[in-house]
């Protein structure tokens, strides 16, 4: 057993959901979005070091120590893997570590609208996940992976940083690979997916003009293509996607786009009222005509009466997802209002608001 595991258990133990380990504080898990101390005495140099090349090895341990940065999985038995990220900071070292479920969850599961399992069943194209960190965008991927593996004979390739869930071959073959250790960027293993024969690719960031350029020519070429962004919402989406590519580029992205892009689904997590955790809610775009008109035109603002026209279609609009939870009860007006998009329309739901 590893020494660090003792952090790991009383984090599976409390059902958190982080570890953050940093020199010169005290260890801390992140509980229901909060993060909170697991000891008093603060964590030493020493004590650092010991913990974090233990479970690294030694030839990561010296990556990270030339670097500054290292990503990698680790897993402590069957019941608990962990994304690990070292980092370094101010005071010395510093690591987050983020719990991963081992047993992937269904879409029904996770509670998030059951059209999402169409795009599951396209033959090519692109398809966004999108949300700010620790939102739930691979634990969302994960589940629709899994969707199509148990439904469908396909080659499904995921290339991530590092690879978090572990999926088993169903119907489908799933061909699983990690950068830095077996492609060295996300373009060079979105390239190779091209000559692997593969049906579905999975790319788990897509940060970069050249996976993104990547991206739309294998979706265009009949691959299904999931990717992640860190966007909100569907509009800033689309923005990301063409403002990464220089001007004159631009026009010929947007055309692009617009033929291959099937889908966007943008996931937000709130805070429950009742302290059991959180909910997550989601934005469902699906491209039809009127969307990929708006696109080339240039014109994403025009994307939500799309959303809110579309709602016949299966399409859902980020606030009216919000609205529905807090009417529900579920989340409270302040934690709505902060997350929403147009405030003003949350605002007398707060409290004091005049009525």
């Amino acid at each position: 057993m590893a020494e660090i595991d003792k952090f790991f258990h009383v984090l599976v133990e409390h059902k958190a959901s982080d570890l953050h380990l940093a020199e010169g504080q005290p260890p801390k898990i992140r509980l229901h979005g909060d993060i909170q101390p697991i000891r008093e005495e603060v964590l030493t140099h020493s004590e650092m070091e010991r913990l974090l090349s233990e479970i690294a090895g030694h030839d990561r341990w010296q990556m990270y120590r030339k670097k500054g940065d290292l990503d990698f999985a680790y897993e402590m038995s069957h019941e608990a893997r962990f994304r690990c990220n070292y980092l370094k900071q101010v005071h010395g070292y510093g690591a987050v570590f983020r719990l991963i479920p081992t047993k992937i969850a269904t879409i029904e599961d996770l509670g998030i609208p059951p059209v999402i399992k169409r795009f599951g069943h396209l033959t090519g194209g692109l398809v966004l996940v999108t949300g700010p960190t620790g939102s739930g965008k691979s634990t969302t991927l994960a589940a629709l992976i899994d969707y199509i593996n148990v439904n469908f004979h396909k080659h499904i390739v995921t290339i991530e940083e590092p690879i978090e869930f572990v999926h088993e071959n169903k119907l489908s073959v799933i061909t699983q690979r990690e950068v830095p250790e077996n492609a060295t960027s996300f373009a060079s293993g979105l390239r190779a997916a091209l000559r692997e024969d593969a049906d579905v690719v999975l790319v788990g960031e897509m940060r970069d003009l050249e996976t993104i350029s990547l991206a739309l020519t294998a979706a265009e070429t009949g691959l299904l293509v999931f990717g992640t962004l860190h966007t909100n919402n569907s509009r800033k989406t689309v923005d990301r996607m063409i403002d990464v590519f220089p001007a004159s580029q631009q026009p010929q992205v947007r055309t692009m786009l617009s033929a291959s892009l099937r889908g966007i689904v943008a996931q937000l997590l709130l805070k429950r009222c009742d302290g059991g955790g959180r909910v997550a809610v989601n934005e469902i775009l699906i491209a039809n005509n009127a969307v990929s008109a708006i696109i080339r035109e240039g014109a994403p603002e025009k994307l939500t009466d799309v959303l809110i026209s579309g709602r016949g279609m299966g399409m859902q609009f980020m606030d009216d997802a919000i609205m529905d939870v807090l009417k529900q009860g579920i989340v409270s007006p302040t934690e709505a209002y902060m997350k929403a998009i147009d405030k003003q329309r949350f605002e007398p739901y707060l409290e004091g608001a005049p009525h």
